[in-house]
């Protein structure tokens, strides 16, 4: 059985990479290279997968919730992802890496009997990324 839990946080960033020129990163990014950032109101969505228990539960979505605060929604939310977050340090702040980066931070010391199963998350509505567990 499988388990999601939805939350939102709102950061900016800005995608620019020092292995291309000013012209280059212009290019490739676009409008997500303003020198000054840019910002998302992120969804992010966290399934965990489990037995049901003799509570009837996969986990405690208190639990769950609490474990996804601490290691994600204080870290990222109202952050700049491409200075403040020591997550992203040495990569563009792309949501792909985002998604990676919050993977590795929950599976960080994973506290729960049930296990990571996969991260979603939305950086707009048509920009949706997933990553298995």
């Amino acid at each position: 059985m499988k388990l999601t839990r939805r939350y939102r946080f709102s950061a900016s960033h800005r995608l620019d990479t020092p292995a291309l020129t000013a012209a280059e990163n212009q290019k490739l990014y676009g409008k997500c290279n303003n020198p000054f950032g840019h910002g998302h109101d992120y969804t992010l969505d966290v399934t965990v997968e489990g037995a049901v228990d003799a509570t009837g539960q996969i986990t405690d979505r208190r639990a769950l919730d609490a474990v996804v605060d601490e290691k994600i929604l204080q870290r990222y939310d109202h952050r700049n992802l491409s200075k403040d977050v020591a997550d992203l340090n040495g990569m563009v702040a792309t949501t792909e890496n985002l998604a990676w980066a919050i993977r590795a931070a929950l599976l960080e010391e994973w506290p729960l009997r049930a296990r990571l199963s996969r991260v979603r998350i939305s950086e707009t509505a048509r920009n949706i990324f997933e990553l298995e567990a």
